[in-house]
C-alpha cells in the first residue's frame, strides 16, 4: 500500500469513526475494509488509539483564573468603528 493510499484510508477511517461519511461513503469504505484483512487493522488500531486517550489521557483541568478570562474577552464589546469625515 502507497503512502498516499494509506494516508487515504486514515482519513476516510477518521471520518468513519467520527461519522463523517454520508451513507453511501460508509457503505464503500465497509466494504473495502471486508475485503481487506490489512483495512481492517488499521481500522482497529485507529479504534483502540481512540480508546487509549480516552481512557487513559487525563485532562489537567483550566484555572478558574483562565476561565474568567477568557469570558471576560468574551463579554467584552469591541468599539465601534469611528466614520471618517
Amino acid at each position: 500500500m502507497s503512502n498516499q493510499s494509506l494516508h487515504d484510508l486514515i482519513r476516510k477511517i477518521n471520518l468513519f469513526l467520527d461519522n463523517g461519511l454520508t451513507e453511501a461513503e460508509e457503505n464503500d469504505l465497509l466494504q473495502e475494509i471486508q475485503a481487506n484483512p490489512a483495512y481492517l487493522q488499521v481500522l482497529s488500531q485507529e479504534k483502540s488509539f481512540r480508546e487509549f486517550i480516552k481512557t487513559r489521557i487525563h485532562r489537567r483541568k483550566p484555572s478558574p483564573a483562565l476561565i474568567q478570562s477568557i469570558k471576560d474577552k468574551i463579554k467584552t464589546v469591541p468599539e465601534s468603528p469611528r466614520e471618517f469625515v
